[in-house]
């Protein structure tokens, strides 16, 4: 599985494969990959904005 599709899977912009075994342990495992990417995108921004935007005010 690519990891675009992996990413695509856990922000729910893909379908999963209806074939593939789901286990309890999997849906762990793929609720927790969603928080970190998510808390990943959140610093992301927040650096950005403190980086770019804040200083335009600052001036």
């Amino acid at each position: 599985m690519g990891i675009l599709r992996q990413l695509g899977e856990y922000l729910y912009l893909k379908k999963r494969d209806p074939n593939e075994p789901r286990t309890q342990w999997m849906k762990y495992m793929h609720g927790m990959n969603r928080i970190s990417l998510l808390m990943f995108l959140v610093a992301v921004i927040i650096m950005l904005f403190k980086f770019f935007i804040l200083p335009l005010f600052k001036g």
